[in-house]
């Protein structure tokens, strides 16, 4: 298995996960145009991938969904709720509504030889969201924009080998910057998005001897930095009540404009 993530940011999110036959896309929040270099730079082309799964219908999740739909031809995996949505959202254009496919959370399916399982999340969108995958022995998720995670969140993200996991923002930097009072509070409530103190703290729930890689991704451009949610996310590790310190696996912040290291497992 396999991931590598295109864009991650509060401005416009991407990834690539698969295996050697399989590769998808979660969201197409950035251009088709830098979606496309980006694969490109790890030796992918768009028109090999066999889906895009979309999380949820912000614009920084489906920037690039219409162009790659209209050009490709890609068949679209979404709940009921977030087809809908885009549906309703002029700025993609128009897409064919048969290139949609219904999935819904808590369900498996399967595309190729991967198994995946949406997971409903908290998030100010219709109907959010996140995606796990499994083949044969080995897991992994990809989990953003999601205002608070409680006891079943927790279960679902155990025994992964590989996690993408939310660290949005660092909570004094939102409290003190310049946001409207309306959208900090947006941000910090349960349907708003994962600080970078509870992206540790949740870590600290779910790591285990065999994890290998984390990626800390969909960083507010204004409210944190890749050092600083690095750096909390590993201090809230080593001093959470686990058996673990914040170095004792591979971690790496996911970048804004430009694709991470393909990690493969």
């Amino acid at each position: 298995m396999e991931l590598c993530s295109i864009a991650s940011g509060s401005s416009g999110n991407c990834i690539c996960v698969g295996t050697d036959t399989c590769h998808l896309l979660v969201d197409a929040g950035i251009s088709g145009k830098r979606i496309e270099a980006g694969l490109n730079s790890i030796d992918l082309k768009t028109e090999e991938m066999r889906g895009i799964l979309v999380t949820h219908e912000h614009i920084d999740h489906i920037q690039g969904l219409g162009v790659l739909a209209r050009k490709y031809g890609l068949p679209m995996y979404a709940t009921a709720g977030t087809i809908e949505a885009i549906l309703g959202t002029k700025s993609v254009g128009k897409i064919d509504e048969s290139l949609f496919h219904e999935v819904r959370p808590e369900i498996d399916f399967t595309i190729g030889d991967l198994t995946i399982e949406p997971i409903a999340i908290s998030h100010d969108a219709a109907e959010p969201v996140a995606y796990k995958f499994k083949q044969q022995d080995k897991a992994m998720a990809v989990m953003t924009d999601l205002g608070k995670y409680d006891a079943r969140i927790i279960e679902k993200l155990k025994n992964l080998d590989v996690l993408f996991l939310e660290s949005n923002h660092d909570v004094h930097m939102l409290q003190v910057g310049g946001y409207p009072y309306p959208l900090k509070q947006r941000i910090l409530g349960d349907r708003g998005h994962l600080s970078n103190e509870l992206c540790g703290k949740l870590l600290g729930e779910v790591l285990h001897d065999n994890v290998k890689t984390i990626f800390l991704g969909h960083l507010s451009k204004e409210n944190n930095y890749p050092e600083l949610a690095y750096e909390t996310v590993r201090v809230e590790i080593t001093l959470g009540e686990n058996p673990y310190k914040g170095d004792d696996f591979p971690m790496y912040v996911a970048k804004r404009d430009e694709p991470s290291e393909m990690v493969r497992f």
